[in-house]
């Protein structure tokens, strides 16, 4: 083995503590104390690799190594170090302290890239406190815009924008995260399954070759809050009722749809809130993911239908936002490739294989070719505090990543 898995359970178990939900999962949401805590441990893990630090306009953090073409297109590797809301300690900064200890690698063994590399750990990926989520890939990628960093806010009501001014970065100058197609040689990436696949079938190694398309929208529809005892039935606007159609059939669209396309409605807010009032306020989230891109329309598309159909039937305002719209994407058939030729040449066992959850990956797949590693989750968990992979297991993932930034960068 090339890495050290006594510094890999380290830095998990370091980049936990920077918690604000500690004993209910971790929770470490963007432009907080939280992440300000977790960002100077990476740094700090960068400098002692011997890696240049800087971070870009989005606020995601890169270490450089410099390569002897000092200027040429860079081999990325990394992950986000953000979270859900009371999630696991594996979703993210795995990939994280893949690329802190392939860093070290390199620094150990004195290998001396030919191309610069950049070991990066990417901000907002889970869109947990704004919503959206991918923020600091679509920001290299150049996929946001100055007027969506006012339009997406927490659940305090602060925006992107403000967040960012408030922690020390600028986001009228967000353009400045955009990177260029030709400026990027390869990105890889390594995450922990989030399904059962691998630990059921004792594979040690998922390789990646598709990643589902992701479309997410904000459902709002207003009606009029009236009380609930003196308001006849046909006199009200009722925003539940215009709501509450679309809300029973989004799984079976979903169904209908077909090739594994999922829907989710993950969050539902009434408002006022009150047993004897009438709603006035319905606000709910759609996740649709497909690995073909007509199928995650069509859901969408009959969602929207339903919806204008019942708002106009209960006198309601219907208002949709698109979160987030990612097509499915294919991932780089070389790096798949040498993934498999690594796995039997280190002695690990392999399956090549969808994700059924989205990725920077996928957004950094538009402007470079990308791989992406999966390493084991106990029992399928993700998303909740018990999510775990073994630390060998994770190794594993990290030596798989190690063999084919070396490829990539000579």
């Amino acid at each position: 083995m090339k890495t050290n898995l006594q510094r890999i359970k380290k830095d998990i178990e370091q980049l936990a503590k920077f918690n604000s939900s500690p004993n209910k999962g971790l929770t470490r949401f963007s432009f907080t104390k939280e992440d300000r805590e977790a960002r100077n441990y990476i740094k700090n893990e960068m400098r002692e690799a011997g890696l240049k630090v800087y971070e870009d306009a989005a606020g995601t953090i890169f270490g450089r190594l410099q390569g002897e073409i000092e200027n040429g297109p860079v081999v990325m590797l990394g992950s986000h170090f953000d979270s859900v809301k009371n999630g696991g300690n594996f979703d993210g900064p795995a990939g994280v302290v893949m690329a802190l200890e392939v860093a070290r690698a390199f620094k150990e063994n004195n290998v001396k890239p030919k191309y610069p590399i950049e070991f990066i750990a990417m901000i907002e990926e889970e869109g947990g406190r704004f919503g959206g989520g991918l923020f600091g890939s679509r920001s290299m990628a150049g996929k946001v815009s100055r007027e969506s960093l006012d339009k997406y806010k927490d659940k305090d009501g602060v925006s992107i924008a403000e967040a960012m001014k408030e922690f020390g970065f600028d986001p009228d100058k967000i353009y400045e995260a955009e990177r260029k197609s030709e400026a990027i040689r390869a990105f890889i990436e390594l995450h922990i399954e989030q399904g059962p696949v691998l630990e059921k079938k004792n594979i040690d190694i998922g390789i990646v070759d598709y990643i589902v398309g992701i479309e997410e929208i904000e459902v709002t529809i207003k009606g009029r809050p009236d009380h609930a005892g003196t308001t006849p039935m046909n006199m009200r606007a009722n925003a539940l009722d215009a709501a509450a159609p679309a809300i029973a059939k989004v799984s079976e669209f979903a169904i209908e749809a077909g090739e594994g396309t999922v829907a989710t409605i993950g969050t539902l807010n009434l408002k006022p809130g009150a047993a004897n009032i009438v709603p006035s306020d319905v606000i709910f989230t759609v996740d649709i993911r497909s690995k073909k891109e007509e199928c995650k329309k069509q859901v969408r598309n009959k969602i929207i239908n339903l919806l204008k159909e019942s708002t106009a039937r209960t006198n309601c305002n219907l208002e949709i936002v698109q979160k987030l719209d990612v097509a499915p994407v294919k991932l780089d058939e070389q790096i798949v490739a040498d993934f498999s030729k690594g796995c039997d040449e280190l002695g690990f066992k392999k399956k090549v294989m969808l994700s059924g959850a989205g990725h920077d990956a996928m957004i950094i797949a538009s402007i470079a070719k990308v791989g992406l590693i999966f390493v084991p989750s106990k029992e399928g968990r993700s998303h909740c505090p018990e999510e775990w992979t073994d630390y060998e297991d994770l190794q594993k993932g990290i030596e798989l990543a190690y063999y084919e930034v070396l490829k990539l960068c000579k």
